[in-house]
């Protein structure tokens, strides 16, 4: 194979990463917000952190130029906390208390 063509595969290779590992990083931000929820059982969170520990140790079940093993540990750990919170239902909104839901019958003249 021409060299020409290594660095097309090389840079497209680069790009998926880049854009796997972007997405990653979204999805961590936005989970930081379940990480403090009650609801959510602890063993899941704990899970999120010892995923993040294994994504910076040094120690890796694959050679570190190839990231998949962090990526898919780190994946597999955010799944299973949103999958977690949205059975416990957190990060649902719950619904605001109008004086009709109160229980109370609110008349124009306000005797109850």
């Amino acid at each position: 194979m021409d060299t020409s063509v290594w660095l097309v595969v090389g840079a497209v290779a680069v790009l998926l990463m880049a854009g796997t590992a972007a997405v990653l990083l979204v999805r961590v931000i936005r989970a930081r917000k379940l990480l403090v929820d009650a609801g959510v059982p602890l063993h899941n969170k704990a899970l999120v952190w010892a995923a993040v520990i294994y994504t910076v140790s040094p120690v890796d079940l694959l050679p570190d130029p190839v990231y998949l093993d962090d990526i898919g540990f780190l994946l597999l750990a955010l799944r299973s906390l949103h999958s977690a919170a949205h059975a416990a239902g957190a990060g649902r909104r719950k619904p605001a208390v109008t004086g009709t839901e109160s229980g109370g019958n609110l008349s124009a003249t306000g005797s109850n």
